[in-house]
């Protein structure tokens, strides 16, 4: 089974209905103790930084999630999930996030249209990803999204994509996944991602 969670904040069907389209069970919840029992873990995220951390620590998904990332078994955090994996973020103030990775989210420069939205080309940084397994170097997916992650360590690094900056736009280490871009949102290509991530969760 494949917890989606669920933390209050956005619409968070169409993301579970593109993985039941590839077949995989799921179950949106926003009870930790599914987080813990769950195969495999999507955190999606849209919104702001702060109001969904907080929403995060109120219902202890928080604590639940980093217990389930250290068990190694599947998570992918998409948008501003893939955002709060990191330690801390610039938006409306300095937030604190996870902490899975050490980084910062930014935003796009003054000058820059914001927000980055429709489909954009990604580069991919680092061989061997099983989420992009037939998807093809200059794929194009669909963001949305003003902020974007700095990781210190580059080697976690999975693909960048181009707007004002190149920025990164997946990142890959271990059995954690975060894409700034939305799988559910990009068609033929995003459900080949949900594929993948639902044969690593069935591995």
């Amino acid at each position: 089974m494949i917890a989606v969670v669920d933390y209050g904040v956005g619409n968070l069907h169409s993301v579970a209905k593109a993985i039941e389209k590839v077949g995989a069970e799921t179950r949106v919840t926003s009870d930790w103790r599914d987080v813990e029992k769950a195969d495999g873990v999507v955190l999606p995220g849209v919104g702001a930084f702060k109001d969904s951390m907080d929403a995060m620590h109120r219902s202890e998904l928080a604590k639940a999630i980093i217990a389930f990332i250290a068990s190694g078994k599947p998570f992918l955090g998409i948008c501003v999930g893939l955002q709060m994996l990191f330690a801390e973020s610039e938006e409306f103030g300095i937030s604190k996030g996870l902490g899975i990775f050490p980084g910062r989210v930014k935003k796009f420069a003054e000058g820059q249209k914001v927000p980055h939205m429709g489909w954009n080309q990604i580069q991919i940084k680092k061989e061997g990803n099983p989420l992009l397994k037939g998807l093809k170097d200059g794929e194009y997916l669909y963001f949305l999204h003003s902020f974007y992650v700095v990781p210190e360590n580059q080697g976690i690094v999975a693909a960048q994509c181009s707007y004002g900056v190149d920025f990164t736009c997946m990142v890959w280490e271990k059995n954690v996944f975060g894409a700034q871009f939305h799988p559910e949102k990009s068609q033929t290509a995003g459900l080949k991602i949900y594929e993948n991530f639902k044969d690593l969760v069935n591995n």
